[in-house]
């Protein structure tokens, strides 16, 4: 069984792993980057926590010493379905089976200003884009006389009050309070304020009612003004404006607002539904296609649990990924009718908003953490999760440096990365 896998997230690395050394199964597993980015970390990367190499991982490591797994760095251009075929900008791959795993990208909601001027955090280049803006936005106010200016320059926008809006707040707050007035004693950070816009009436939305009051509680303390039930309607590079018509000056708007599936050019529209993710059976299978399946982000399953899909978070992806494989190794040994249908098991959710300060619901049995043992939690199960030995080292040693000096020593701005008009906000 000739196995194409699209996409080396989450969901495509572990079912590529799950699948090593497998007899009677070949497997392609197709990505544009040679590295597996660990998402969940781009927050600390982007306010320079942790360098991006502490949480990508070389694909071709990860793989070394397996016989029956070829990776390819190229874009996929168009699935044939009629002809089992992807093309991409390298050459037409032939699959008996293909699985979709391309994850999701920012969803600006057809807002062309906003898709042109606010920044993504999507990947471990977006996430670096960000830390460079943020140090260059600093540079550039220490050359400013007028307040007004200077406000402008140092003000932070983030848009969406989700994990990944509640966890960058929290770690640009944290910045703000304990490190930048000791690098630029010169500037006056009574002028940046970092503002969280959520549109719905709390934060972390998807989590427990205790959890999102404290986690508004702990940012509130940091010094975020957390603005609920708002939207930002534009943004023209200089000013946010909001639904309600009020204005902020800022050069950074930093959307964490939305995601949206990346589905390749082929699959047919009728395929495609909300939030641009794929339809599939409890088997991870398109519909109409026995041999086509779609798993983590960009897949849309509904079950009695779940009836408008899943939550798009890595271990959903996971634990698809792991039931795909186990199907897929029965239909190559003879036990093709035993195909296991999906059913995601939900232990939980984190986040953290600062030093000894996050949240937990854990499902089984249900229980809320809050402060210090919660964040203590969220560090180990995210060490665990990292790849490679060497990269857990490094990212506890940063955090311990961290957390005992409130300061990280990795604020660097490389003039070339930033002045590059691919990279430039």
């Amino acid at each position: 069984m000739r196995v194409v896998i699209a996409g080396g997230g989450f969901a495509g690395l572990q079912l590529a792993k799950r699948l090593k050394n497998q007899d009677g199964i070949e497997v392609l597993l197709i990505d544009h980057n040679n590295y597996h980015q660990f998402q969940p970390l781009f927050y600390q990367v982007a306010t320079g926590g942790l360098d991006a190499s502490n949480i990508s991982f070389p694909l071709r490591k990860v793989f070394q010493g397996t016989r029956n797994i070829a990776i390819r760095l190229t874009e996929i251009k168009e699935i044939k379905t009629a002809e089992n075929t992807i093309v991409t900008d390298i050459e037409d791959f032939t699959y008996d089976v293909l699985v979709i795993a391309t994850g999701a990208d920012t969803n600006f909601f057809n807002n062309a200003n906003l898709q042109e001027k606010a920044l993504p955090m999507k990947s471990t280049s977006e996430a670096l884009r960000i830390r460079h803006h943020l140090i260059q936005n600093l540079e550039e106010a220490l050359e400013l006389k007028d307040k007004a200016a200077i406000e402008r320059k140092l003000n932070v926008v983030i848009a969406g009050g989700g994990p990944t809006g509640v966890e960058l707040s929290g770690a640009i707050a944290e910045m703000r309070n304990n490190i930048l007035p000791k690098d630029y004693p010169e500037i006056d950070f009574s002028l940046m304020n970092i503002f969280l816009v959520e549109g719905s009436p709390r934060t972390l939305a998807s989590m427990s009612a205790k959890s999102s009051e404290q986690s508004r509680r702990y940012l509130e303390k940091l010094g975020v003004k957390v603005m609920t039930e708002m939207h930002v309607k534009d943004y023209d590079g200089d000013d946010v404006l909001l639904q309600n018509g009020q204005t902020i000056p800022s050069k950074t708007v930093i959307w964490a607002a939305g995601i949206k599936g990346n589905v390749p050019k082929g699959i047919a529209p009728e395929l495609v539904v909300r939030g641009n993710r794929i339809r599939v059976n409890r088997l991870n299978q398109v519909k109409g296609f026995a041999n086509i399946y779609a798993i983590g982000d960009v897949a849309y399953m509904e079950t009695p649990k779940y009836p408008t899909g899943h939550p798009q978070v890595a271990n959903v992806a996971i634990n698809q990924a792991k039931n795909l494989a186990v199907n897929l190794i029965r239909q190559v040994t003879g036990n093709k009718h035993y195909q296991h249908e999906f059913e995601y098991h939900d232990k939980g959710s984190l986040a953290t908003v600062g030093k000894n300060l996050a949240v937990a619901d854990i499902a089984t049995p249900k229980i809320h953490l809050g402060g210090a043992l919660a964040w203590f939690v969220w560090m180990v199960l995210h060490l665990l999760l990292i790849l490679g030995v060497k990269n857990r080292l490094q990212i506890f040693i940063n955090w311990v440096y961290k957390y005992f000096t409130s300061d990280q020593s990795l604020r660097l701005l490389f003039k070339e990365f930033y002045k590059h008009p691919e990279n430039k906000a």
